[in-house]
C-alpha cells in the first residue's frame, strides 16, 4: 500500500491496512488528484476500537482539569496550521477559503469550548424522604465512542463530538466522509501533536457501509455520535441498538417571510442561509414560505442577492461560492430543480451547471419562484444553492406546511411582531426557530438539534449539552449512622 495512503490512525501510529485498497482523492474544484485515501476493511476499525478500549481505563482516571489543558493545547495545535488546514478543506471540499478558514477557527474555539465547560460538569445533591440517606450524582464517561461524520464541514462537525467527548474522559473511534478524509487525517496530524496519550484518538478512513458500519454495531464502542443523513441515521440506529446515540440529522426548514418584514434584511439574510457552502448545511434556508402581499418583491431581491454571488474557483480571492464536493449530490441538486420546473415553477436566476465550469460540480446560485407543495425540493431535503419560494397566505398556512415535512432542525421567521413572532416560536415543530436571521445562525455553546416526531435526529450538540449527552449520570447513595 502506498505511503501517501496511511489515512489510518490507530492507537497512537499511522497504519496502513494490508487488506485496504487504495483510492486517489479528486479536488472537487476541477477533478485534480490531490492525494490517496486508504478504503479500509473491518479489520481496521476493529483494531481501532481496541487501541481505543485499550486507552480508556487510563484517560478516564486522568483528572478533570488535566483533561481540560489537553484540549487547550489541541486548539493551540490546530490554531498553529489553521491557513494549511483551510487550505486542503477547500482544495477537498470546494468551500471558499474564507469559509474554510472560519471553519477551522470555529474547531479551535471548539476545543477551548470544552476546556472550559468541563470543569463545571457538576452534579447534586439530592433531598430524600428517609433522614438518615444522602444521595448525590455526578457524571462518568461513558466509555469507548464511535464518531461518524460528514463532509459538508469536515473539520468543525467532528469536533463537535470529538472534543466534548475526550473532555469528559472517553476514548473515540472517528470514521470520516470518504470524500474528505484527507483533511480529516490533516486534523488528527494537529491533534496529535498536543501530548496525547496513545490511543484516545483513532482514525479510520473508508466507505461508510464496511468502517462506519463496524464502529457503530462492534459491542467494544459504548456510544455513537453521528451527523449525516435521515437515512443514514435511521439505518445507523438499527445497527447500534441499545447504545446511547447523539444524532444531528437533515433539515429542510421553513424560512418564513412575513408581509411585515423588513424585506431588505430577510432577503439578505435568506440569501446568506442559502448559498453559504453552496447551500450544504443542514440548517440551510431551502424552503422559503412567503406571504403573497410581499411575494414578488421578496422574489425580486433574493434574485438580486444571487446574482451578486461569485461562483468559481474557491481558492481565488473574491470568490464567494465553489462547487458541490460530490456527484451524489450535484445529481440530486439538478433533478430537484428539474422536478420543480416540471410542476410550473419559475427559475428567475439560475438553475443550472454553469457554462465553461471547472468541473460538473458547479451550481448557479438559483431562485425559485411558483414552487409547488408536491415539488421534492419541498419535501426533501436539497442540500444545494437553491432558494424555492412557496407563496402563503396565513400564519396558518405556514405552520400547516411546516407541519407537513419530516424534518424539523431549523427555522426562521422575518417579522417586526413580537407577539406573532412569539407565536411562530412555540408553534415551529422544529429545535430551533430564529428571528429576524439567517437559519444557518448558531453558536457553539448553543443547543443544536430536532424535534421529537421528525427526522432530524436525537439529542443536542452544543456546548455543555453534549459534554452531559456523552457522559452516564451515575447516583450514590449513604446513609448517616
Amino acid at each position: 500500500m502506498a505511503e501517501s495512503a496511511q489515512t489510518n490512525f490507530i492507537g497512537g501510529s499511522w497504519k496502513t491496512d494490508p487488506s485496504g485498497e487504495v483510492r486517489v482523492q479528486h479536488s472537487p474544484i476541477d477533478e485534480s488528484p490531490i492525494g490517496a485515501v486508504c478504503w479500509s476493511t473491518r479489520a481496521a476499525a476493529v483494531e481501532a476500537i481496541a487501541a481505543a478500549r485499550s486507552a480508556q481505563a487510563g484517560w478516564r482516571k486522568i483528572s478533570t482539569w488535566d483533561r481540560a489543558k489537553a484540549m487547550r493545547r489541541i486548539g493551540d495545535a490546530i490554531a498553529a496550521r489553521r491557513a494549511a488546514l483551510a487550505q486542503l478543506l477547500t482544495l477537498e471540499q470546494g468551500k471558499p477559503y474564507a469559509e474554510a478558514y472560519f471553519e477551522v477557527g470555529k474547531s479551535v474555539d471548539g476545543f477551548n469550548l470544552a476546556a472550559d465547560l468541563v470543569k463545571y460538569l457538576e452534579g447534586a445533591t439530592i433531598p430524600t424522604e428517609d433522614p438518615s440517606k444522602r444521595v448525590m450524582t455526578f457524571y462518568q464517561p461513558r466509555g469507548v465512542y464511535a464518531v461518524v461524520t460528514p463532509w459538508n464541514f469536515p473539520v468543525n462537525i467532528p469536533v463537535e463530538y470529538i472534543a466534548p467527548g475526550l473532555a469528559a474522559g472517553n476514548t473515540i473511534v472517528w470514521t470520516p466522509a470518504p470524500t474528505t478524509a484527507l483533511v480529516a487525517a490533516a486534523l488528527v496530524e494537529a491533534i496529535a501533536q498536543a501530548d496525547l496519550p496513545p490511543g484516545i484518538l483513532n482514525l479510520v478512513t473508508g466507505a461508510g457501509a464496511v468502517v462506519g458500519d463496524e464502529i457503530v454495531s462492534n459491542p467494544g464502542t459504548d456510544g455513537v455520535g453521528f451527523t449525516g443523513s435521515a437515512a443514514t441515521g435511521k439505518l445507523i440506529s438499527q445497527r447500534a441498538a441499545g447504545k446511547p446515540q447523539l444524532m444531528e440529522l437533515g433539515g429542510n426548514g421553513p424560512v418564513v417571510i412575513l408581509e411585515d418584514a423588513d424585506l431588505d434584511q430577510a432577503a439578505a439574510a435568506t440569501a446568506s442561509g442559502s448559498f453559504v457552502n453552496a447551500g450544504q448545511v443542514c440548517s440551510s434556508s431551502e424552503r422559503i414560505l412567503v406571504h403573497a402581499k410581499v411575494y414578488e418583491a421578496f422574489a425580486e431581491r433574493m434574485a438580486a442577492q444571487a446574482r451578486a454571488v461569485v461562483l468559481g474557483d474557491p481558492r481565488r480571492e473574491g470568490t464567494t461560492m465553489g462547487p458541490l464536493n460530490n456527484p451524489a449530490v450535484a445529481k440530486k441538486v439538478a433533478e430537484h430543480v428539474g422536478d420543480a420546473l416540471a410542476r410550473g415553477a419559475t427559475a428567475i436566476t439560475g438553475g443550472k451547471c454553469p457554462d465553461q465550469a471547472l468541473s460538473p460540480l458547479y451550481f448557479e446560485p438559483t431562485v425559485l419562484t411558483g414552487v409547488t407543495r408536491e415539488a421534492l425540493i419541498n419535501t426533501e431535503e436539497t442540500f444545494g444553492p437553491v432558494a424555492p419560494l412557496l407563496r402563503i397566505e396565513s400564519d396558518e398556512e405556514a405552520f400547516a406546511l411546516a407541519r407537513d415535512n419530516r424534518y424539523g432542525l431549523v427555522s426562521s421567521v422575518f417579522t417586526k411582531d413580537i407577539d406573532r413572532a412569539f407565536r411562530y416560536v412555540e408553534e415551529m415543530p422544529t429545535g430551533i426557530v430564529n428571528i429576524n436571521d439567517t437559519s444557518n445562525y448558531w453558536e457553539l455553546h448553543i443547543p443544536f438539534g430536532g424535534v421529537s416526531g421528525k427526522d432530524s435526529g436525537m439529542g443536542r450538540v452544543g456546548g455543555k449539552h453534549a459534554l452531559t449527552a456523552m457522559c452516564d449520570l451515575k447516583t450514590a447513595t449513604f446513609t448517616v449512622r
